[in-house]
């Protein structure tokens, strides 16, 4: 399991014949354990099927090592070790429920236990989970004390959080700036996996920017490499939106094909609403509407909530295209003002487009903004807002409570309160969107 750990973060930039493939074939081929497996030995044998056999073979089993995850038989010293592939496996499956819960686990093991070497991959991970729950500002809050950690320990992982951050909000200078970045980090750290990520977090940007052509070529890369599993089915998300945008017929089936492959062994809310938005891009019989409506209920009944907007974004495009403005309307300022709340640029900027060209117009909603806190004391008065008291806000922060309590007098004076109870009002907002009509 830690060569399979191992191949998975090196990924396609494994030598030839050392790949998590070899490694996956190497684990089918040792012997059974003795005694009752366990969520570990359930976990190694699962990713061993699902990667040599497929998902249709192999999605049960690891769905069995999951559940036995999140039951409380796995000790301590065994979650810190292992929840990291178990949470990876969680979203190759496309079920972001497991996902979360055993993201939380493990970040507050990792915590609880001091575990200053596991702390960044496990919070790395949970600003993926957030990032899809369009909960952006927590995201935040992590990034930053994913630095804080970095800077303490002086051996933080390459900038992927803050990165795929910038990439969803689509602040493009910052994203591309951040992925060269954390590209060359990752080239000279030998981390594949890393890569198809960054190559994501580009196609991500490039689509809600309305840059097809580029988003094209950046989900091609993410999705090269099928071993790679959640992040190379994610590449095909965002390449078969591109494809459809820039007439690749061809390749939006292709896309699609393989996409199926873990959508459908694995039926999960999350899932099957990607397939459904995903088959109503490339629908050409007439069905588009049945797909996209059914990718809007699935994805209802998911964590997604920046799926869910994109489902719906996209419906309201197909139904401009239809000439169905009213219609159009409907979805799409459904979709901009849940960007909007969520803080995805980008992705709202697109719709409001979409909202003109339908000839809406346009009428100002205010929601305040309060951009003058720093970073620090943004995630430090999102902390206090969550009940953490001064000397625990410190152990995270590697801060003294003395040094917290000076931020939250900066904090509650910018934002014109007198105390922690007001924060939960007084926080940061979406900042000025339009509303169309």
């Amino acid at each position: 399991l830690d060569a399979m750990s191992a191949a998975m973060f090196v990924g396609h930039l494994a030598p030839a014949g050392s790949g998590v493939a070899e490694v996956a074939a190497a684990a089918r081929a040792a012997p059974p354990a003795i005694a009752e497996p366990r969520a570990f030995d359930l976990l190694l044998d699962g990713l061993a099927v699902l990667i040599t056999d497929g998902y249709g073979a192999g999605s049960s089993l690891v769905r069995g090592a999951l559940s036995a995850f999140l039951s409380n038989s796995v000790s301590t010293e065994e979650g810190i070790r292992w929840l990291f592939l178990a949470v990876r496996s969680a979203h190759d499956l496309w079920d972001d429920f497991a996902w979360h819960e055993l993201c939380v686990r493990h970040v507050q093991l990792a915590r609880d236990a001091g575990a200053l070497a596991v702390l960044p991959v496990a919070l790395s991970q949970q600003i993926g989970l957030q990032l899809h729950a369009g909960e952006f500002a927590a995201a935040a809050s992590l990034v930053a004390e994913m630095e804080a950690v970095g800077e303490a320990t002086g051996n933080g992982l390459p900038p992927y959080g803050a990165m795929a951050l910038a990439g969803w909000q689509g602040r493009s200078s910052e994203a591309l700036r951040l992925i060269e970045v954390t590209t060359n980090a990752l080239v000279a750290r030998g981390e594949g996996m890393g890569l198809s990520l960054a190559h994501h977090t580009s196609a991500v940007l490039n689509n809600g920017l309305g840059r097809y052509e580029d988003a094209f070529t950046a989900a091609e890369q993410a999705s090269a490499h099928p071993d790679e599993l959640g992040f190379s089915n994610w590449g095909l998300v965002e390449l078969i939106e591109a494809a459809a945008r820039t007439g690749r017929t061809a390749e939006g089936a292709a896309a699609l094909e393989r996409l199926v492959e873990s959508t459908g062994p694995t039926s999960t809310a999350w899932g099957r609403g990607i397939e459904a938005r995903s088959r109503a891009l490339l629908s050409e019989d007439g069905s588009a509407e049945v797909l996209y409506r059914e990718a809007i209920q699935q994805l209802g009944g998911s964590r997604g909530a920046m799926a869910l907007a994109r489902a719906r974004l996209l419906y309201g495009e197909w139904l401009r295209r239809e000439g169905r403005r009213i219609d159009a309307r409907e979805q799409l300022n459904a979709a901009q003002e849940r960007f909007a709340s969520i803080g995805a640029k980008a992705f709202s900027d697109r719709a409001h487009r979409e909202l003109l060209a339908t000839g809406a117009k346009a009428r100002k909603r205010s929601v305040e903004t309060r951009d003058e806190l720093t970073d620090q004391e943004r995630q430090i008065a999102v902390l206090a807002r969550d009940g953490l008291s001064n000397p625990e806000i410190g152990t995270r922060l590697f801060l003294s409570p003395r040094t917290v309590e000076w931020h939250l007098r900066k904090v509650f004076a910018k934002l014109e309160i007198s105390s922690r109870k007001g924060l939960r009002d007084a926080l940061p907002g979406a900042g000025q969107t339009a509303v169309l009509a």
